[in-house]
């Protein structure tokens, strides 16, 4: 695949959105008609008219006069490239979206850039504030469906996006979407989640280079990640949650809507389970992602751990069945502390239990091969 590349005016439309910002965050809202995807959908002229009236002409001819060579060599010292609509190589899932962005400003392989189709992308979000359930479904689903050959789509924000990335770049790949420009890693905290992204898949905005995020930002990265991936798929969400703001676009564009149940009492779960009793798609493990996309066993994957000594099994049982400490363990099967810890350091080596700072211990989705060492 030959390099990418951004003509003049889409790469101008880029940086008039940098200039608006501002603009847009003072007029956008939750309200029909000025949220910032349907702002987006504007022309130059319009967008200008809607958010900054008094300063438009102005500002559409600073914007144009940016000189060409300018536009290309700011990308270059920030180690990025450009990608626009009139490019063969411009995502497939984003040529049918009305509001899709004219340019993407992409950091990291390019030639991935045709792997971001809806037959082989998906897109993983939900809340930040995740509860160790949530994370650890977020990381498996991530590295399932990369070792599926599946591109894994997600925001880099905290919780329930970061494990979704990181358990893909333990077998495959993944994208990150970002609503400033992407030589930015927001949150700072995931700069190292960031730079792995970067060196190994793909990083991408509508934003040039430089940009810093704005509120209205995030809900309009979202609509590019529902519309990149043929699923998308919220792990946790609270009723009011941004994640939601997702999983409605993705359902405005006619992409398959997966949710994660969670328990009936936690508010993390409320917004998800909604969606389930709405019709969205039940996702439990990879499986279900795969047959919904692809068809009913297309493509398989395992799930399946290597085996387990006899003496394990109790110890993963009582995991199960709710025990979350050391000393609840050793209670329930009658064993020494020192018993019960190598059991469960046993078990979270292969990959059977994680366990959270606090010394809390939760099952993964992996399960012990059948027969013998197995259930």
């Amino acid at each position: 695949m030959s390099e990418p590349r951004a003509c003049p005016e889409c790469l101008r439309r880029s940086r008039l959105l940098a200039h608006l910002a501002p603009y847009i965050e003072k007029v956008s809202s939750g309200a029909p008609g000025s949220r910032s995807p349907e702002l987006l959908r504007l022309r130059n002229e319009d967008l200008v008219e809607a958010v900054a009236p008094k300063i438009g002409a102005q500002m559409l001819a600073q914007v144009a006069e940016f000189p060409e060579q300018r536009l290309q060599a700011d990308l270059l010292a920030a180690h990025c490239w450009g990608c626009c609509r009139h490019d063969p190589a411009y995502p497939v899932g984003l040529r049918d979206a009305a509001d899709a962005p004219w340019a993407l400003i992409g950091r990291g392989d390019p030639a991935l850039l045709g792997r971001l189709t809806p037959s082989e992308a998906v897109t993983v979000v939900g809340a930040r504030r995740a509860t160790p359930y949530g994370r650890e479904v977020a990381r498996e689903l991530g590295r399932g469906l990369a070792a599926a050959g599946l591109v894994v789509v997600s925001g880099l924000a905290f919780g329930i996006d970061a494990c979704a990335h990181r358990g893909a770049l333990e077998r495959g790949i993944t994208v990150a979407v970002l609503g400033c420009g992407p030589d930015i890693a927001y949150p700072a905290s995931h700069r190292g989640l960031w730079r792995q992204v970067g060196e190994r898949g793909l990083i991408l905005s509508e934003l040039p280079p430089g940009t810093g995020v704005w509120r209205w930002t995030f809900p309009a990265r979202n609509r590019i990640m529902a519309a990149l991936a043929g699923m998308t798929v919220i792990v946790e969400a609270a009723q009011r949650s941004g994640s939601l703001i997702t999983a409605d676009l993705a359902a405005d564009l006619g992409r398959d809507l997966g949710a994660v149940p969670g328990p009936v009492n936690a508010r993390a779960s409320t917004g998800t389970n909604d969606l389930l009793a709405g019709g969205a798609c039940l996702v439990r493990d990879v499986q279900d992602v795969l047959d919904a996309m692809l068809g009913p066993g297309a493509r398989t994957v395992g799930q399946a751990g290597p085996a387990l000594a006899p003496e394990l099994l109790p110890v993963l049982a009582a995991i199960e069945e709710g025990e979350e400490t050391c000393d609840a363990v050793a209670d329930r099967l009658d064993l020494s502390g020192a018993e019960a810890a190598a059991a469960l350091a046993t078990l979270e080596a292969l990959g059977y239990v994680t366990c959270s700072l606090v010394g809390s211990y939760a099952r993964t989705l992996l399960q012990p091969p059948p027969g013998r060492g197995g259930s």
